[in-house]
């Protein structure tokens, strides 16, 4: 018996130690003086200091957090409306709409990036920040419709009914109570279709131009010519950024659920 309740803690362990070893070797040797990530020569700022001086680094890291930002907050608007709009939409092929609307994140990205290709050529768009913005909200979508679609379903429409009861027209009951029910979704929505956009690469390569660059594709370029630790040193601050977003969205979720109650009580 003792094995047995030993086992389930030593597996979650190992998988424990191989999500998050790698980050933590990443964070030690961003402070590595050594170019060489295998060989500690002492504890250094080096790194760091040559990532804020590297100015096409940062021009990446800020083209990739306003296209992340503007991305998901446009996905939020477009996913809310339509997991609140699609239940009262008497439709025949309602079932299929909302299916294909969920095929961005099942259709693997190469083929996705060679469609906006294609159709961006078509219509003659310009290729830079407008198509890779078109492009990220497209594949955001899916993620807040998802989420706020599994919150409306868990949602007593006794409150809305109530609502009504007392007055309020459907303006009202959106903006009053059903908002304020699915906020906690839409957050969990925003911020992991900010982590996909911050993350793209694939559809990112299909759609940027020229004079246009990303994050992760300015990191994939330095393949060819050699990472240097200023990876691990940018990797560990937006690890620390990450943990930041993580705790404020737990904290303005038990916050939105404690005011939530209050009304209702």
């Amino acid at each position: 018996m003792r094995k047995k309740a030993r086992f389930p803690g030593i597996y979650l362990g190992i998988i424990l130690a191989l999500m998050y070893v790698p980050i933590l070797l990443v964070i030690i040797y961003s402070f590595n003086e050594s170019r060489i990530n295998s060989v500690w020569s002492g504890f250094s700022l080096r790194w760091y200091r040559d990532l804020f001086r590297d100015k096409d680094m940062l021009e990446a890291l800020i083209n990739s957090l306003v296209l992340a930002t503007v991305s998901s907050l446009s996905a939020a608007v477009i996913g809310t409306l339509a997991a609140v709009g699609m239940p009262r939409v008497k439709l025949r092929g309602k079932s299929v709409v909302e299916y294909i609307s969920t095929l961005p994140i099942m259709i693997p990205e190469i083929i996705l990036g060679m469609v906006f290709l294609v159709y961006f050529s078509l219509i003659r768009l310009p290729f830079g920040m407008i198509t890779l913005t078109v492009a990220h909200t497209s594949f955001c979508i899916p993620y807040i419709y998802m989420l706020v679609k599994a919150r409306l379903v868990g949602i007593d429409k006794s409150y809305a009914e109530a609502a009504k009861d007392l007055g309020a027209n459907e303006w009202n009951v959106f903006w009053d109570i059903t908002l304020p029910l699915i906020l906690p979704a839409i957050a969990s929505g925003v911020l992991l279709s900010f982590a996909m956009s911050l993350d793209d690469v694939v559809i990112s390569v299909f759609v940027t131009g020229v004079n246009t660059n990303t994050l992760p594709i300015r990191i994939y370029t330095q393949l060819k010519t050699g990472v240097t630790p200023k990876v691990n040193a940018l990797s560990t601050l937006m690890f620390a950024a990450t943990l930041l977003i993580i705790m404020l969205s737990t904290w303005f979720g038990r916050k939105t659920t404690l005011s939530v109650k209050r009304r209702n009580t």
